[in-house]
């Protein structure tokens, strides 16, 4: 069986579990830019109430964020580092919505430190999320990331090299 595949019968045994009634998909994510290389798992909430939508992805992403955390550790136990995978958790258009939001906020920052040549921080960030950012910024010359502070104020900083 695929990496894939175990994904998606681990987190459909997961859902089964909190006795939500779902279908967990692996396709339609072709399209999306962020995390070419990562496994998309796609709980169709559609027969959920608002509130089970709302108690799945939890306050600012940190349900669903826990869940492909386990999803990521759990399916990668055993396999060789070269041979693991990378899992994100989508519910409701969620994870391409944040990641949207997350390029504007990243394209701000780098606007931002450029103008003024100022450090500009980004807090509120999950550390999913501040690791994204930093991968965003990577290659964008002359800029720096780091990141500062004890978890859960855990803040990223953008700055000049």
């Amino acid at each position: 069986m695929d990496h894939l595949s175990l994904g998606q019968e681990w987190l459909q045994q997961l859902l089964d579990l909190m006795d939500l009634a779902a279908e967990v998909s692996t396709e339609g994510f072709e399209t999306v830019a962020a995390d070419l290389n990562s496994n998309w798992l796609n709980i169709d909430g559609s027969d959920f109430t608002p509130e089970q939508k709302q108690q799945l992805i939890g306050v600012k992403g940190e349900s669903i964020d826990a869940i492909q955390y386990l999803a990521n550790t759990i399916l990668n136990l055993s396999a060789d580092p070269e041979e693991q995978s990378s899992f994100i958790v989508e519910l409701d258009g969620y994870r391409v919505k944040r990641n949207q939001e997350l390029a504007t906020l990243t394209q701000e920052a780098i606007a931002k430190v450029k103008e003024t040549g100022q450090e500009v921080e980004l807090a509120g960030l999950s550390s999913a999320e501040r690791k994204q950012v930093h991968s965003l910024l990577q290659d964008v010359e002359g800029l720096a990331t780091e990141s500062r502070g004890q978890e859960p104020n855990r803040k990223l900083i953008v700055r000049l090299q």
